[in-house]
C-alpha cells in the first residue's frame, strides 16, 4: 500500500488536518491553494476513502482522515525528532570545542583564533577556559591544552605541542620597583628559578606579590608594581611592541605544553587538523623570542 501513496501527499494532509484549513496550510507549505487541494484530492483517491468532510465553511476529518492522522502525527513527530538531531550531530561536527588555561588563552591563543577560522577548514573553535585536570565528557570537551605538570591519567591520549619557556619582564618606561610579581597558579615557579642561578640572583632581594593568575602579573607589571615571572609566550605580544623588555634571557623549566584527548585523534580529522596548526604556530613563537635574544 505504502508504494502507491505520495508521502507529499500525507505531508499536505497533515498540514490541512492541523490546521483545519486548506488556506492556512498553504501559507505554511509555501505552495497555493489548489496545489493542497489537489494533493488531498490524489490522496483520497488512492485511498479509495474520504478523509474531510465540510460541515458549512469548516473542514473537519471523517473517521477514517481521523486514524489517518493520529498515524501522520506519531510519523511526522518521530521524523521531526530524528531530523533535529541529524542537524544537532552537523552544528557539532562544525565545532571542536577547546579547554585551555585562561592566560594563555587571552594573550596567545585567542588573537591567533581569527586567523585560523580564515583558512575555512570546515570548523570552528569553541574556547572554555580552565586549568588542571579536564572533564572531557562532562563538559562535552574534544581536546584540552595544558602543561605537563600534573599526572591526566593513562587513558588520556597526548601530544606535545611545545616546550615551556619562563622570562621575567619588566616595564622600561617606569622605574625599577624591587618586587617581583609570582602567579599562585604555578606555587613550585620561584623554588624553579634556582635551576637558573643568574636569575634567581637578579631577583633574590626582590619582595615577593602572589597574585592569582599570570595574567593579572602582566597587567601589574605594566602598570609598574615590579618585575614579572611569567611564561612569555603570555609576553609575546608586549615585548614585540616594546611595552615590555626582558631582565633576562627565557629559560626552558622543564616542563611542556600537551595537547590532550579522551579518544585517539586520527578518530577525528579536526583534531589533527587543530593539533598540526597548534603545533606549527608555537614552534614559530618559540624560534622568534630565541632568535631575537641570540
Amino acid at each position: 500500500m505504502i508504494e502507491k501513496i505520495s508521502l507529499n501527499g500525507l505531508k499536505f494532509f497533515y498540514y490541512v488536518a492541523t490546521h483545519g484549513s486548506v488556506t492556512q496550510a498553504a501559507t505554511k507549505l509555501f505552495v497555493t491553494q489548489s496545489a493542497v487541494s489537489k494533493q488531498i484530492k490524489n490522496l483520497e483517491e488512492s485511498l479509495d476513502m474520504a478523509l474531510f468532510a465540510r460541515v458549512g465553511k469548516n473542514l473537519v476529518l471523517t473517521p477514517d482522515g481521523a486514524v489517518l492522522f493520529a498515524c501522520c502525527q506519531q510519523v511526522f513527530s518521530r521524523l521531526d525528532d530524528c531530523l533535529n538531531e541529524l542537524k544537532s550531530q552537523q552544528n557539532q561536527q562544525k565545532q571542536l570545542v577547546l579547554s585551555c588555561e585562561p592566560t594563555i588563552s587571552m594573550k596567545w591563543l585567542i588573537p591567533r583564533l581569527a586567523q585560523f577560522n580564515q583558512l575555512n577548514y570546515g570548523f570552528e573553535i569553541v574556547l572554555l577556559t580552565a586549568g588542571g585536570a579536564v572533564d572531557f565528557d562532562g563538559q562535552a570537551i574534544d581536546i584540552a591544552l595544558r602543561r605537563n605538570d600534573f599526572e591526566w591519567g593513562a587513558d588520556i591520549y597526548h601530544e606535545k605541542i611545545a616546550d615551556e619557556y619562563i622570562v621575567a619582564v619588566r616595564n622600561p618606561h617606569i622605574a625599577e620597583n624591587k618586587t617581583v610579581l609570582l602567579s599562585s597558579s604555578r606555587p613550585n615557579l620561584w623554588r624553579q628559578l634556582t635551576k637558573f642561578p643568574l636569575l634567581q640572583q637578579q631577583l633574590q632581594e626582590y619582595e615577593q606579590l602572589v597574585l592569582e593568575h599570570f595574567y593579572l602579573c602582566i597587567e601589574g607589571c605594566l602598570a609598574g608594581l615590579g618585575t614579572a615571572v611569567v611564561s612569555i609566550y603570555m609576553v609575546e605580544k608586549e615585548l614585540d611592541n616594546h611595552f615590555l623588555q626582558c631582565v633576562h634571557s627565557s629559560v626552558a623549566d622543564g616542563s611542556a605544553y600537551h595537547l590532550l584527548s579522551a579518544k585517539p585523534f586520527y578518530q577525528d580529522k579536526r583534531k589533527i587538523v587543530f593539533k598540526d596548526w597548534l603545533k606549527q604556530e608555537m614552534q614559530k613563537s618559540k624560534a622568534g623570542f630565541l632568535s631575537g635574544m641570540a
